[in-house]
């Protein structure tokens, strides 16, 4: 106030009762006075409440004069910018319409003649209120009335009535409400992605932290919703107010209101509001914005669950709790902890709970999220087995991966797996071509190269090589060796093998290599091939890596950087490096330890289960009578007690079958050897229809949702082997329940002996490799009958929609 009283003081004999001139002329010296955003907001909110109030009391609008003025919008917010409207009602309550009429024009000619933007309206409270019932866009602004000056009871009874209206109207006005953003958010776009932002309307602006209290008044929801104690915005707060800060000084240097911040005007605002360039304005904006964004999703969610129910749907069971994964459930539509699940004591729940949200589609629940920032402990290096195949399953699950990252780095959780993040989080773009943020195109990257994952040997790599490949941005130097050095670390943390960290780091070094040399040197020159080849070391395995990482990353740029034209120059100097680089190794069986062969000499039908490396992984050897389909069952049994195939190897001495698995349970304690042994032997003779019941369990585990279908096209290998009659059958899939039993029993269907096999699960793909032992039947015939038996049980890719028939014309 101190601001207005000054300003008033300057003028002969203060603002003028017949006018709005010096109303006009006082806003203008506040604009000139150096206030900063915040203080600038307050004085101007001062400023029309002194000249309304003392307007107000001229027309004789006192306290028992049954009139009444309201403001909702800026004023009524306490969020007056420098050229915002002024959104005003004059109530008033059985007084003669003429007096009111006067009184009206008194109060709004002023502000029309001083070319004061004004919304104004003229309504008894019956009138408002019934206005709010009938206009939902109406009823929002209302629901923002503050009183400023006359009969402070006539002003209550219509706050008062439109917030107790809005509270028992929810239910019916929920789903409008959620169509009118949603159609809003389609309009303006992001935010956070926006070269030239809406800072109102776009999707995590100004608009949206006014639904929020909309829902709040509500009380659906909380209008801050808690974001955790690491959230690293600094909290929804902070983003509103950095929001209002930056469309304050854009009303400032445009000399009118705007709400879109043109590319222009950002060097100068950053610079009012001493954030810096172009660029530190568009990060701040982009992280303020995705908080707002994030929140609003966390309170619609809420909101929706805390509906009220009517009719029959108040007898309706409470919501069944669906286990996902050790210690992770689902809950009303959202993943959660499970009741005996203790963050406090386990640190990989963290990434059980993200993987579960990214393979459903399901949103992880805030409570839990804003749980385990407090509880869970930190990762210990290097990071368990397990741990890191809860990061690929996490980050193989396609576009889901993105939300569920999203909603980890909001509330901290993903900067401290991966401290590194924090210089490229919120990072702008140098390049007009880039249509995200750094961290958001490394997660996009992610995502498309999770559906080429099948192309290559290591799809575990190709996923990590993709989160890390611009880690190096946002620091000094060139960003692909500094990377490489942060990816070695990252690596070291992750638990990764000696061998495979080099790759890692080699990934994120040449990821430019063959997109560069492909646009800007001469194919034919041999120079240019070898100019590769020994960057790469003659690494065949790199190369393939780095081909499918150039895809990825040129399709998660933005549109048209990847097409025919880059595809086919990037594919020919694959492949010419290829014809200069050493053959990949068949795949070869595992040794198999003494003691089990002497058992499975002995004969008989023997189940063993040990602890394996980690925490939650077991050893299960199975050895039986080499029989047909003794693979498929024993597969078959270990998915039916939920336990998860990371890795197996198949041999055999004499007449019996020696089969090792290394299995992690999807949740709780793996069952005892003795129940696994009977089941075996009860689906051996058929008293156990295996088939049968897997389909159920996986119809009740993925239901409709984005498990269902592949992420990658499935892809098969065949090569020769150095005895006759056998092959290799190289597969790269995605994974699913019960899958190893099921091609176990395609292979026996079509005749084809697995003499042996090599089964990796990597998060949530898979390279498998068998011998098959097809005799003198090995034909192209037989090979595409295998080919299809295969295809049959693997999971495919959801189908294309139907092309939209478009109209004769333009």
């Amino acid at each position: 106030m101190k601001w207005v009283v000054w300003v008033v003081g300057q003028r002969n004999g203060g603002i003028q009762h017949n006018g709005a001139a010096d109303l006009v002329k006082a806003r203008a010296q506040l604009l000139d006075a150096g206030l900063d955003a915040e203080s600038l907001r307050g004085a101007l909110v001062d400023l029309f409440e002194l000249w309304l109030t003392s307007k107000g009391n001229e027309l004789g609008i006192t306290a028992d004069s049954g009139l009444s003025v309201v403001a909702v919008g800026g004023l009524g917010r306490h969020e007056m910018l420098p050229y915002s409207d002024l959104d005003l009602v004059l109530l008033h309550d059985d007084v003669d319409p003429k007096v009111v009429s006067e009184v009206a024009d008194q109060l709004w000619y002023p502000l029309w003649d001083a070319h004061i933007k004004l919304d104004h309206s003229v309504r008894t409270v019956p009138q408002a209120l019934r206005v709010a019932a009938d206009d939902m866009i109406a009823g929002l602004g209302l629901l923002e009335a503050r009183h400023i000056v006359g009969d402070q009871d006539l002003s209550n009874l219509l706050i008062g009535g439109v917030r107790r209206e809005w509270r028992t109207g929810i239910r019916g006005r929920f789903d409008d409400l959620i169509a009118a953003a949603t159609a809003r958010w389609q309009r303006s776009g992001e935010i956070a992605h926006r070269a030239e932002p809406d800072l109102k309307n776009g999707r995590g602006g100004l608009r949206d932290i006014q639904l929020l209290d909309a829902l709040s008044i509500a009380q659906l929801t909380d209008a801050m919703p808690g974001l955790g104690p690491e959230s690293p915005g600094g909290g929804l707060k902070l983003a509103h107010r950095r929001l209002l800060d930056v469309r304050t000084e854009l009303h400032r240097v445009a000399g009118r209101a705007r709400d879109q911040l043109r590319a222009q005007d950002a060097d100068e605002i950053g610079a009012a509001l001493r954030i810096g360039d172009r660029f530190d304005l568009a990060r701040t904006l982009t992280d303020s914005a995705r908080t707002v964004s994030y929140s609003c999703d966390v309170g619609l969610r809420t909101a929706a669950n805390a509906l009220p129910r009517r009719g029959l749907a108040r007898l309706r069971r409470m919501p069944v709790r669906r286990p996902l994964d050790e210690g992770v459930v689902e809950h009303s539509g959202e993943v959660v902890l499970a009741r005996d699940a203790r963050p406090q004591r386990d640190p990989g729940l963290i990434l059980r709970v993200a993987a579960a949200s990214a393979q459903t589609g399901l949103p992880m629940s805030a409570t839990t999220l804003n749980r385990l920032s407090e509880d869970a402990p930190e990762l210990r290096e290097p990071w368990p087995k397990d741990a890191l195949n809860d990061l690929l399953v996490l980050l193989g699950a396609g576009r889901g991966s993105i939300d569920a990252v999203e909603a980890l780095d909001r509330t901290g959780l993903w900067g401290r797996l991966f401290p590194e993040w924090g210089a490229v989080r919120d990072l702008p773009p140098r390049d007009a071509v880039h249509t995200w943020t750094v961290d958001r195109h490394l997660m996009e990257t992610v995502a498309y190269a999770s559906g080429l994952s099948t192309r290559v040997a290591r799809p575990d790599l190709l996923i990590l090589g993709a989160l890390l490949h611009d880690i190096g941005k946002g620091r000094q130097g060139d960003h692909s060796v500094v990377g490489a050095e942060l990816a070695t670390h990252i690596g070291r943390r992750l638990g990764l093998w000696p061998s495979d960290v080099r790759t890692l780091s080699a990934i994120v070094r040449h990821h430019l290599l063959l997109p560069d040399t492909a646009t800007r040197r001469d194919l034919d020159d041999p120079a240019t091939v070898a100019h590769v080849t020994d960057a790469l070391g003659g690494d065949v395995g790199l190369l393939e890596l780095l081909h499918a990482l150039a895809e990825a990353d040129s399709m998660a740029t933005g549109p048209g950087v990847w097409g025919d034209w880059k595809a086919s120059l990037i594919g020919e100097l694959v492949r010419r490096c290829r014809l200069v680089m050493a053959g990949e190794p068949l795949p070869e069986p595992e040794p198999i330890a003494p003691d089990l062969l002497d058992k499975a000499r002995a004969g008989g039908v023997h189940v063993s289960l040990a602890p394996g490396d980690s925490k939650h992984t077991f050893v299960v050897t199975v050895i039986a009578p080499d029989e047909p389909g003794l693979l498929s069952d024993a597969a078959g049994v270990l998915a039916l007690h939920s336990l998860r195939v990371l890795s197996a190897s198949l041999g055999g001495a004499g007449e019996s079958a020696i089969n090792t698995f290394i299995v992690m349970p999807k949740f709780g304690d793996p069952p005892d050897a003795g129940l696994l042994r009977q089941e075996l032997i009860r689906a051996g003779t058929g008293a156990l229809n295996l088939s049968d019941v897997l389909a159920k369990r996986e119809a009740e585990a993925i239901g409709t949702g984005p498990g269902r279908y592949a992420r990658a096209q499935p892809r098969l290998i065949w090569s020769p082997t150095s005895t006759p009659g056998q092959v290799v059958l190289e597969l790269r899939a995605d994974d699913r329940i019960g899958l190893l039993s099921r091609l176990a029993g395609a292979f026996a269907a079509t005749g084809a002996n697995v003499r042996w096999a090599r089964v990796v699960t990597m998060g949530s793909a898979v390279v498998d490799a068998f011998c098959l032992d097809l005799g003198d039947a090995d034909s192209p015939v037989l090979r595409e009958r295998i080919e299809k038996a295969v295809l049959d049980v693997v999971p495919k890719p959801a189908p294309a929609p139907p092309p939209t028939e478009t109209p004769a014309g333009d």
